[in-house]
Order: C-alpha cells, then structure tokens, then sequence
C-alpha cells in the first residue's frame, strides 16, 4: 500500500481564492503565490484546452490583443496555429479590417472556398502582384477570371520562375492539364488524391467543369506541423476582429460576418455603457452565429449587465496594461488580479468565461491568472516586438528593438484609437496610455511553445492537469493561496548575487 498522501487529502493550508479576495485591498498577479498542490502526472500530460466564449473552445488560453503594434493578419495566423487566436485591430478602414480577416481565412484550409482566381489574358506581372498580397502563386485560371466560368488550367512558380517577360499572358504559361476532384468528394478522399498526384494543389469542380474549391498541398503539411491549431468547423484558421460602438461598426460587422469571422470583440476601455449594451443585442439578434466578447470590465456588477445583454465572454482589465496608463490619469480601474477573480466568480456562475486582459510579462502571471478563474490570457507586450507583429526593426545603442504604443496614446489615438472612448469629438485628448519601444523577441512560433511549455509545468506544480480541473477546485475552495509581503516578492526573485544573466524571452 502506497504511503503518498493521495489528491484532496492534504492538510488545508494557506487560504481560498474567496478567502484571498476577501480583503478589501486590490491586488495584481505578484502579490499572491499559488500553494504546491499533489504530483503524481508528467508536465506532458497536461491538457490546457480552454473556452473562449461560449460556444468556442482553444487548445491554448493565449491570445494577441486588437492593438495596431500588435496584431494583423500575420500575428493572428502564428496564433491561430499555436492554437490561440488573434484579434486584428480597428485602428484601419473598414476594408483593410476585413482584408486582414480574409488573409487569415485563407491562410490554411480544408477546402478553399474562395481562392484568388485569374484569366488566360492576365499577365505574369498579375500574378507576382497576387503574391505580394496574399502571400502565395498557385493561382486557378478560369475562363474569365471569375468562379462563374470553367476552370481552364493553374499557373504556379514552376510555371513563371524563369519567364523574364512579366507582360506574357498567363494563357501561354499555364499547366492545362489538370487532375481535378469531383464536388461532394470528402476533404480525406481530397487529401489522398494529393499525396498520390504529387500535386501542390487539388482543383474541385462541378458537374459543369466550373472551379467551386481548392484544396492544397501546404495545407496538409500545415496539419503536421501544428497539430493544436484553432480551426472553424469548414478547417480554416480561426479570427477574431475589434469593433467600436460607433454607427461604424454595423458596417463592420455585416462585412466580417460575411466572410467568416469567428469572434467578434467589443473594444471599449470601460465597457459598461448604454452604447455596447445595445451593440451586444444588435449583433446577436442579426449575426446570432457570431459569438460576441464584451468589456473591458473589472467588477461584477459591469459583468452582470453585459452578460445580461447577451455576452458570450468577457474582457477584465481596466489600466494594468504596461503602456496603459488609466489608473494614473483617471484614477478609475482595479487591481487586476482583483478585477479577474470577482467577475470570473460571477460569470462562472453562467457559463460565460473571462479573458484576462494586461499585466502579464511572464509564465507565472498566466498560470495565476488562469488559476484565480480566468479562461484565457490576453496578451499585448508578451507579443509585440515579435517577428510577426506589425512595424519594422530599428536600432538603438545597439539593441533591436520594435514600436509598442497604447490604443490610449495620443499616437493611436490620432489613427482612430480614440474609438473604444466614450466622448464627442473634441478638439482636446487626454492620453490614457503611451507610445514606447520594445526588444526582439524573435518568432510567435518559438515563443508560444515556450510559454506553453513553462504553463505546463506550472501546472504540474499546482498539482492539476487541465484548466477545467483547476477552475473546480478553485470554486470548491481546494486551490490554496497565500499573499506574500513586499519582502516576500523580493526573496522570490533574483537577489544576491554581484551580477547575473537575465533569461530572455527570445527564443531562437
């Protein structure tokens, strides 16, 4: 018979997350400890699948915030094939919103329902301007460049790599002989076609020979490579967008739900207003497929109306964020550990999850924000200075660096991030947040399964092997915390020593 004391058995130390949050003081992600729970499971063995919203599960419970230095389409794939998600910002027109959405959903596909097509009579030149967009060449070619002709042939980099005249026809170039799949045939009998034909690309076509998908090679590759990747019921990538509650956004939304956007977030610095009450209602009355995340809140109070008005999740957060400086100039907002851990207990309470949104620089504030109730992990300085964030490099005293600024700073706010605050316009702005510079980190794709990786065995730590798991025993009083004093987060941190080689959050 084993002597190891078995899970739940343990003598109670420390106090409840309801006992933590008791004291009638705001506290951040460093002021608690999470207690060592029981080990008996592999960091390999934990599970942190997780929900979005309602009606969206993830693999990860990361996600890149709707900031302009933050995410467009090329971060929102790295996330998405990580799998998390990544919402593309407002700070744009209408159509370059929804351009970065449909880069997205096209990126990775079962079947491609609506692939860039061309005509015989486009040039070389067309293509290569085809590329430069979106970022591939294997074009179909129909008889008049649109879906409601036959497909007539394909044209790929084999096909132009050493064709010196850009001007030449795509008609004189293209492969006319095609190994095509009927309509109706399923995306593994797709699948097989392509590794037998050796093919990059799979043409569908109907009774009528008129191109209706396209199914391709890379795609499966894809599938290998990132086996946890956040995919829609139709096997795209999945996207998230931020919209305003300004008249605006009806637009926005009508134009986003037809082309397939998952998610669609409110971006309100405090968001418990008349004006997103009525934006909730009005897009889940006309886009009732689409799920919809409201907020920012902090209090539960916030959370009731917002989950009364419909809300399918919640964004906490008001002023933690490091650029963000709301608390300072409008002396409105909580401690964010605080905020996350009140309206997450409410909405648990209604099958809504909670995202926690600023105040994360490390492994260890995701893993205490999860474990005080929080589904997901919103992130905007973790990511920016990624390979994949918007901007370019620069130099300064010999460190590359990349632009981070607030949708709050006067910069942002000049572009349009003046959007998510309730005010008429006015000739005067008060900056809530700020514009600065932040250090290489190198690739989203190395950087999220280091974060994962230390989230596991975080996990192990605390003695549970999936966020569901943990959220029960949060509720039922069994995760323990203890609150450390200033001294305490000192001693918990490098100290000591003459000088010391900082870990980095680059990841080659």
């Amino acid at each position: 018979m084993s002597n190891h004391p078995q899970p739940g058995t343990e003598l109670l130390d420390g106090v409840s997350g309801e006992e933590l949050f008791s004291v009638n003081m705001g506290l951040t992600y460093r002021d608690f400890l999470v207690l060592p729970g029981f080990i008996d499971f592999n960091p390999s063995d934990v599970e942190l699948d997780t929900k979005l919203s309602k009606n969206i599960s993830l693999k990860r419970p990361l996600m890149s915030s709707p900031m302009d230095t933050v995410t467009e389409s090329e971060m929102a794939i790295a996330q998405a094939l990580m799998g998390g998600i990544g919402i593309i910002h407002y700070n744009n027109t209408i159509e370059e919103q929804l351009e970065q959405v449909r880069k997205v959903k096209r990126f990775e596909n079962g079947f491609i329902k609506d692939p860039v097509l061309l005509s015989p009579e486009h040039t070389v030149a067309d293509l290569d301007d085809v590329k430069e967009k979106h970022g591939f060449s294997g074009i179909p070619i129909t008889e008049d460049g649109t879906a409601n002709t036959k497909l007539v042939g394909i044209v790929t980099n084999r096909d132009v790599d050493f064709e010196q005249d850009r001007s030449t026809k795509l008609g004189k170039v293209m492969t006319k002989e095609l190994i095509t799949a009927n309509q109706g045939i399923s995306l593994k009998e797709a699948n097989d076609i392509l590794r037998t034909s050796k093919k990059g690309k799979l043409p569908i076509v109907d009774k009528q020979g008129k191109l209706v998908a396209l199914i391709c090679r890379s795609d499966l590759k894809k599938n290998k490579e990132f086996p946890h990747a956040s995919k829609d019921d139709t096997k795209r990538l999945r996207v998230g967008a931020a919209i305003s509650t300004l008249p605006e956004s009806l637009e926005r939304v009508s134009l986003l739900s037809q082309i397939g956007v998952d998610v669609i977030i409110i971006d309100s610095a405090q968001g418990n207003s008349s004006y997103q009450i009525e934006m909730i209602q009005f897009i889940k009355k006309n886009y009732p497929s689409i799920d919809v995340i409201a907020g920012n809140v902090v209090t539960q109070g916030q959370a009731a109306n917002l989950i009364a008005a419909g809300a399918d999740g919640l964004r906490i957060g008001m002023g933690p964020g490091s650029i963000c400086i709301t608390q300072d100039t409008m002396a409105v907002g909580r401690a964010q550990a605080t905020a996350v851990y009140k309206t997450a207990h409410y909405a648990s309470k209604h099958g809504v999850p909670v995202i926690a949104d600023g105040g994360i620089s490390n492994i260890g504030d995701i893993a205490n924000a999860l474990a005080i109730g929080a589904s997901m992990c919103m992130m905007g300085s973790m990511f920016a200075g990624t390979k994949e964030a918007p901007g370019e490099y620069f130099y300064e005293n010999g460190i590359r660096l990349k632009r981070y600024r607030g949708m709050a700073s006067l910069e942002a706010m000049n572009k349009g991030g003046d959007k998510r605050y309730f005010s008429e316009s006015q000739k005067i702005k008060v900056a809530q947040g700020v514009s600065g510079y932040v250090v290489d980190k190198g690739s989203v794709l190395n950087l999220i399964p280091y974060l994962v990786q230390g989230l596991k065995q975080s996990f192990q730590d605390m003695g549970f092997r999936n966020v569901t798991d943990l959220h029960t025993a949060l509720r039922a009083g069994r995760v323990r915390f203890e609150r450390r004093t200033e001294s305490a987060q000192a001693q918990g941190s490098v100290h000591g020593l003459y000088s010391y080689t900082k870990p980095s959050m680059r990841v080659e």
